[in-house]
């Protein structure tokens, strides 16, 4: 089976638990206009841009290996289907190499037959491989 779902890896001179912490400052790297909570097991939390939204619950949380975020509910007016995110998952496997730690985002459900999948891999790119990465390695991300 082939899979297509979304898959970005960046590695950064962290430790795991680093990474993991940085993960859930999801204003830090990925949208400043936040609300709820991003921290722990069970925690929801939206993303809020002037308008459109998604909203997330931590459904798996372990330390310095892995977060995976669960989307409950989004309006993304600029797609046919606003709603078109809820029901997929974005997977953080977190993995020592060496000195350094593996990031490995997964967006399960983000498939190229997904209207928005072109401006999401774009977006993905630039908060996970650029703004994350900054958070980890300069200390400062870039979120919108």
């Amino acid at each position: 089976m082939n899979n297509q779902d979304y898959t970005a890896t960046i590695e950064v001179p962290a430790s795991a638990q680093a990474a993991f912490e940085a993960i859930n400052s999801v204003p830090k790297w990925w949208v400043v206009n936040t609300k709820g909570s991003s921290e722990k097991l069970n925690d929801e939390f939206s993303v809020l841009w002037n308008g459109p939204f998604v909203t997330f619950r931590i459904i798996e949380s372990i330390p310095g290996k892995c977060v995976v975020w669960n989307v409950t509910d989004c309006d993304l007016p600029f797609l046919k289907d606003a709603k078109e995110w809820v029901g997929t998952k974005v997977v953080f496997d977190i993995a020592p190499k060496g000195n350094a730690t593996t990031i490995t985002l997964t967006h399960v459900g983000l498939v190229p037959e997904l209207e928005c999948y072109g401006g999401c891999v774009k977006g993905w790119d630039q908060y996970f491989k650029d703004s994350l990465y900054k958070l980890l390695t300069d200390g400062k991300g870039l979120p919108s």
